[in-house]
């Protein structure tokens, strides 16, 4: 039996929001960029999305269905495109058509709901899959959480939902000795199978690619065949998952990531070691070798691979409290633009802004950061998650609420920020000294 390569695509632009100041609390209620979103889908749509797609196609057509991806594309950026690309879309539906792209399940608004909320997460994944079954005809069948978070809990509340497979990452301080090209088991539902990323073949792609000061630059098709085949030697399937943005947006055209790309699957496929699989068919050919215990989240962003990113200082914590301390009122209101704008308030992205992890990521967080520093994205993101309290109360007291359960959410439960040593809690109260970092992190955002 030849080995496997799963490759998956995460597809995600933030819905950001404009400048919203103190005084615009409780006069306007309209919270977003509109022309920076725009903007920057548009150039990512040019540079990305419609040229990624379009070798994508070429490739499966080519190889007559042997070669396969997968993607998960969330609501936020379905929205968007929607709106200012749809001809992007219909180059998702294209691909779609050809058989051989699984479109995977995820989080509506690539929120932290997962952490909060159990009834809010299971609520934005039936409507994620619904979107992705209007849009492109296909059910989803395998799940992937916001930032590839998991946990033993998420991983039964996702098994609840009747998913059989889930992707996350290949974190060392979970595997240990263990390697991640084996399908592992989720240890609080057995028959949810785990798919792990292998950051490091993965983070050649993504990260390193361009880096000429790298000690395998340039990193050709043949060369990152003979890794693939050494990773794989004792093992069954390797799993490379990163950003799409990485072809052509993080990797510029120029440094000739395109090229590698379209030479890959031809070296791959002659070589005869591998197959490529989708997680489903992943799921279907290979066997779990082993339950994996992850009693805390895990994700695939920075060093660490847990949630500080989005839940690591005060500011951070202080805001999701707030935000999710909604829940309640929200589910008893009937209002649909509050909850669009509940959901889109939700985005993990807004939350990163205020990351104040200078010392091993700072680079990579300024890089995809629109504020200045995270003291500003939290004052912004207040600014306008006040006004949000002014119309929420207002709605209650005009009593426009749901005759029914109409909504899906149950009062929530908050999360206590942990305590945090004195260096870290000095480090929220001031900003601190960016550094730069290599190449090697491995911090996982958009825009």
């Amino acid at each position: 039996m030849k080995k496997s390569i799963c490759l998956y695509f995460h597809v995600h632009q933030p819905t950001r929001l404009r400048l919203f100041r103190f005084f615009d609390i409780g006069k306007s209620s309209h919270y977003y960029d509109d022309f920076n979103n725009r903007t920057i889908l548009k150039r990512v749509a040019q540079k990305c999305y419609l040229p990624a797609n379009a070798l994508l196609l070429d490739l499966i057509n080519r190889h007559g269905g042997n070669f396969k991806v997968s993607f998960s594309i969330t609501g936020s950026l379905l929205e968007q495109l929607d709106r200012y690309c749809p001809e992007v879309i219909e180059s998702f539906r294209k691909l779609a058509d050809t058989g051989c792209v699984e479109f995977l399940s995820e989080t509506y608004y690539h929120s932290l709901a997962s952490l909060a909320q159990p009834e809010d997460f299971k609520h934005q994944v039936n409507r994620h899959r619904k979107a992705i079954e209007k849009y492109f005809g296909k059910t989803p069948v395998t799940f992937r959480n916001t930032e590839l978070i998991y946990s033993d809990n998420i991983g039964a509340m996702v098994s609840e939902m009747g998913y059989k497979t889930m992707i996350t990452e290949g974190a060392k301080h979970i595997l240990g000795w263990k390697s991640p090209n084996f399908l592992y088991s989720c240890a609080a539902a057995s028959d949810l199978k785990l798919l792990l990323k292998n950051s490091s073949l993965s983070d050649d792609i993504a990260f390193r690619f361009s880096d000429k000061g790298w000690a395998e630059w340039p990193l050709t098709a043949d060369k990152y065949l003979l890794w693939l085949k050494d990773a794989a030697q004792n093992d069954d399937i390797v799993n490379l998952f990163m950003d799409y943005e990485t072809f052509g947006e993080h990797q510029k055209a120029s440094c000739g990531i395109f090229d590698f790309l379209k030479c890959l699957p031809d070296v791959v496929l002659h070589d005869g070691t591998f197959e490529f699989v989708t997680p489903a068919i992943a799921s279907q050919k290979h066997a779990a070798v082993a339950p994996l215990d992850v009693p805390d989240a895990i994700s695939w962003a920075d060093e660490e691979r847990d949630v500080s990113a989005w839940l690591g200082n005060e500011l951070q914590n202080d805001a999701f409290n707030k935000l999710y301390a909604l829940s309640e009122k929200l589910g008893i209101l009937n209002d649909d633009a509050l909850w669009s704008d509940y959901g889109h308030l939700q985005e993990s992205d807004h939350f990163y802004y205020m990351c104040t992890k200078f010392f091993s990521d700072g680079a990579v967080h300024k890089y995809f950061n629109p504020y200045d520093t995270p003291y500003e994205a939290f004052i912004n993101y207040m600014n306008v998650l006040s006004d949000f309290y002014i119309r929420v109360d207002d709605a209650l007291a005009s009593g426009n609420v749901s005759r029914v359960n109409e909504s899906p959410v149950a009062p929530v439960r908050i999360v206590k920020p942990k305590k945090k040593a004195t260096a870290e809690k000095a480090a929220a109260k001031k900003p601190a000294a960016k550094k730069t970092v290599s190449k090697k992190t491995t911090a996982k955002k958009k825009e």
